[in-house]
């Protein structure tokens, strides 16, 4: 399979996986919708690592280091949210008789849980990824410099991903609708960014 096709493929799962998952979340607000968003947020994660991946191959040896820091961060990612999500759609949702303490520990959906926490840990390296995909890409035209500019200012989000869960900004009292809200603001901004990646491999933009 082509680069290009690859990166293609796994830019349009992520963007289809984020749509679904913003949709989700704001369906969340009147349903029950948990499993719906951890589903779609499983297939965010295996759209990125292969359009990571093909953005990191098609640049300057120059800069392979970013590439492998990049690709060691979004590996992380995928592993921490995976454990997240498959437990959600599996142990938690399968077992309903589990106890309010064990949820407190492993369901996503009681905010402030440490799986909670640990999906915001893997969002953190999710941006790290992005930065340094941002840092190798070569731009070539406006669309790749966009791209390459979105990639690296959502860096930013490692730092708010990280240290919040050290503090008490997020807890079982939280409103639900400060959470969608935020959650709808990261769709907004990473949609673009799957958009453009797809139409910059289609036109084959950053194919060495």
């Amino acid at each position: 399979m082509k680069n290009t096709t690859f990166g293609k493929i796994g830019s349009a799962v992520t963007g289809l996986a984020v749509l679904a998952f913003a949709i989700s979340m704001i369906f969340g607000l009147f349903l029950n919708t948990i499993f719906a968003s951890c589903l779609s947020s499983i297939f965010i994660a295996i759209g990125f690592i292969p359009f990571m991946a093909a953005l990191n191959e098609n640049n300057d040896k120059e800069n392979k280091s970013c590439g492998v820091v990049a690709m060691c961060f979004a590996s992380i990612y995928a592993v921490l949210v995976f454990i997240v999500y498959y437990a959600e759609c599996t142990t938690v949702h399968m077992n309903t008789g589990l106890s309010e303490e064990v949820l407190s520990i492993i369901s996503y959906g009681n905010t402030g849980s440490l799986f909670f926490n640990y999906d915001l840990l893997g969002y953190a390296f999710m941006a790290l990824s992005t930065f340094f995909t941002g840092l190798n890409i070569k731009a070539v035209d406006k669309k790749s410099k966009c791209l390459k500019i979105l990639l690296m200012i959502h860096g930013i989000f490692f730092v708010s991903c990280f240290f919040v869960p050290m503090f008490p900004v997020f807890t079982s009292e939280t409103d639900d609708i400060f959470g969608t809200i935020l959650l709808e603001v990261w769709c907004i901004y990473f949609l673009p960014i799957c958009i453009l990646g797809y139409k910059c491999f289609s036109d084959k933009k950053l194919e060495k």
